[in-house]
């Protein structure tokens, strides 16, 4: 009888702690659904798309401690028959958040057969907690100053280690924030949103991170996209860091050197590339830039400086056609032109650079080593050592990890890929500076059921180009056939940008129109339209009334200077969405030749509003209507300050 009761007593324990397990593994997330993020954006909110909150544990393996919320988006699809067949995508960095790129997946293929599900990632964007948002800033205003490299990257460690003790201070638990707790998220996810499965979209060093989720939830996938991708975090994020960047800088080297139109504007682009090093490397280049980008309202670019800008523009299609042009403009130190870029070198620095360290200084440079960095700059003499930029991440690093329990020096192990029954797409792209086609190589290499796509004149993320989208998409609806790839394939030259009008106006005016502020272009258009007033009645006056003599220079005058006010003023806007059609990187140097006449005209324009300034002053005596007539003229003279304050003119 004693037995009998030890065995119920037992059983009945086990019970217990079965269904306390069941009710704390199920109680472990929970996901409601919220408001927009987007309240003020209309055409968002109109669109069919589902918000919400996935609240999961900060550390999974304790799942009744602390929790935090990961910020997700659902655009459901557009078809009305067939499943949801969902795509989760999930962005780089590590640090990038996804939602507020919700703009891209808008009108994506994928959306009119496909749920695509985005998710800020713990950390980052609308997620919480937030970590260090605004230290890619701090970074640029390092940056900014006149100080070498050694220096920039003491600053940047000084920096990141006061983003990281906020971090602490707030009680973040920082070894909690990597790819397998991410991947635990988005089962987490995949079940709150009730779907068996779906398709994993990766890119960058998500990669890596969604091939952690497929290796150790392997059933969640139903294929799996990898757009350039990281096949091994140990040897391949760090250690080759410069190769990867002289290969894809050589290419574009000899792609212009094959093209006469690019051989004839920019020969010997090779030895410019590193003859401006040397310059740059005794001369820094000092711009004005506005204070909202750099309180200081000064940037210097040093050697290091144009080395990162010109590896950042090796990552998209656009860019990658006005390197030349990139470098001829740093060879002559056109501080118009380099003042407009450091708007979009800021973009670079755009990352959520807490949780970047907390998830490199864990998961990738540990596996990475600063002797094996410097052995591979070290093949390169002309480039003077790698990449600084990218150096300093192992100083930042030690400094981050300092007093700190090492784990065991083993990286993450993946074998479990190799046994993946899913579908793979892989995307590589020819000028990727970062994740060479030789990654997408020995990528496709490690599963069964994997397809390799190499985009001839693209470089980082070539999935997001219009050819990648509809590839993508059918590889979505039918994974286990190899997409066609014949439009990409089709593009397989550089479009180099040549015969530019250079003037800084162009990019300061297009800014303005892009970020148009009413109040600043009030003045403006009340000119215009006094103006336009103006050239009705005169020219009523001058036809109507051939008799009348009084002021009919003046008029004349101001006529001809208003028609050319209004003609440079629709021409250069026309010229501005023209070249945005073509390439509108080319707006951060000027506007193509074919535009130059409007600068004479220009020109023209600002000579003949001095002239009939000056006639009026000589004769103000003489003019009836003064005060109306300085009334009009004042509306030119304010044009003329309009395109000044741009810098067409000076």
């Amino acid at each position: 009888m004693k037995n009998k009761l030890k065995n119920v007593t037992r059983l009945f324990l086990l019970l217990c702690l079965f269904s306390s397990a069941l009710y704390s593994q199920t109680n472990a997330f929970k996901y409601e659904k919220t408001n927009t993020f987007f309240p003020d954006v209309e055409i968002i909110n109109k669109d069919n798309i589902e918000w919400g909150y996935l609240t999961v544990p900060e550390n999974w393996k304790k799942p009744n401690g602390k929790k935090i919320k990961l910020a997700v988006a659902v655009l459901k699809k557009t078809s009305k028959t067939g499943d949801s067949n969902p795509v989760l995508f999930v962005e780089g960095g590590p640090g990038a958040g996804e939602i507020k790129g919700i703009w891209t997946w808008l009108q994506h293929p994928l959306r009119e057969k496909s749920d695509i599900v985005l998710v800020d990632l713990r950390g980052v964007g609308f997620s919480f907690p937030k970590f260090c948002p605004e230290l890619g800033k701090k970074f640029l205003e390092i940056l900014a100053k006149n100080q070498n490299s050694s220096q920039d990257a003491q600053q940047k460690a000084i920096a990141a280690m006061d983003c990281k003790q906020d971090l602490l201070n707030r009680d973040i638990d920082l070894k909690a924030y990597n790819s397998e707790s991410i991947a635990k998220d988005l089962n987490a996810l995949k079940k709150a949103l009730k779907y068996d499965n779906w398709n994993v979209y990766g890119v960058s060093y998500a990669t890596y991170t969604v091939q952690v989720y497929a290796n150790d939830f392997p059933k969640d996938v139903k294929t799996l996209i990898l757009d350039s991708s990281i096949p091994d975090i140990a040897k391949f994020y760090y250690n080759q860091n410069t190769s990867n960047y002289v290969g894809s800088l050589e290419k574009v080297f000899d792609a212009c050197k094959n093209d006469p139109n690019c051989n004839k504007q920019y020969p010997n682009l090779e030895n410019l590339y590193y003859e401006t090093i040397a310059k740059l490397e005794k001369n820094p280049i000092t711009v004005k830039v506005d204070k909202e980008i750099i309180p200081g309202g000064e940037f210097t670019y040093n050697a290091e400086d144009f080395k990162v800008c010109i590896q950042q523009s090796l990552y998209r299609k656009k860019l990658i056609q006005v390197v030349p042009l990139l470098i001829t403009e740093f060879s002559k130190g056109n501080k118009n032109t380099l003042s407009s870029l450091v708007a979009a070198f800021s973009g670079a620095l755009s990352l959520d650079y807490g949780l970047f360290y907390t998830t490199i200084s864990n998961e990738a440079l540990p596996y990475n080593s600063v002797d094996a960095f410097n052995k591979d700059a070290g093949k390169f003499k002309k480039l003077n050592g790698g990449l600084s930029f990218y150096k300093s991440d192992f100083l930042v690093s030690d400094k981050w990890n300092l007093g700190q329990k090492k784990d065991v020096n083993t990286a993450k192990d993946l074998s479990g890929l190799s046994s993946l029954t899913a579908p793979v797409l892989v995307f590589s792209g020819e000028f990727d500076p970062v994740t060479p086609v030789a990654n997408g190589k020995m990528t496709e290499e490690m599963y069964q059921n994997s397809f390799l796509v190499k985009a001839r004149v693209l470089g980082h993320g070539p999935s997001f180009s219009e050819e990648g989208f509809d590839i993508v998409a059918e590889f979505i609806q039918n994974p286990t056939h190899r997409p066609d790839t014949k439009k990409m394939d089709a593009d397989s030259k550089v479009r180099f940008v040549t015969d530019v009008k250079i003037n800084g106006g162009i990019s300061n005016f297009a800014n303005s129109l892009n970020e148009f502020n009413l109040l600043f272009f009030a003045p403006f258009f009340i000119a215009v339209f006094i103006l336009l007033i103006s050239i009705v009645n005169f020219c009523y006056v001058l036809i109507k009334k051939r008799t009348a003599t009084e002021n009919k220079l003046l008029k004349g005058l101001i006529i001809k200077t208003a028609l050319l006010g209004f003609f440079v003023i629709v021409g250069f806007v026309l010229a501005i969405n023209n070249t945005v059609q073509d390439n509108f990187y080319i707006l951060a140097f000027g506007v193509p030749n074919q535009f130059d006449y409007l600068f004479l005209i220009l020109w023209a324009f600002m000579i003949l509003t001095a002239v009939t300034v000056l006639y009026f002053i000589i004769r103000i005596k003489h003019i009836s209507d003064a005060s109306i007539m300085a009334t009009i003229l004042f509306s030119l003279l304010l044009i003329g300050v309009y395109f000044q304050y741009w810098g067409f003119v000076f």
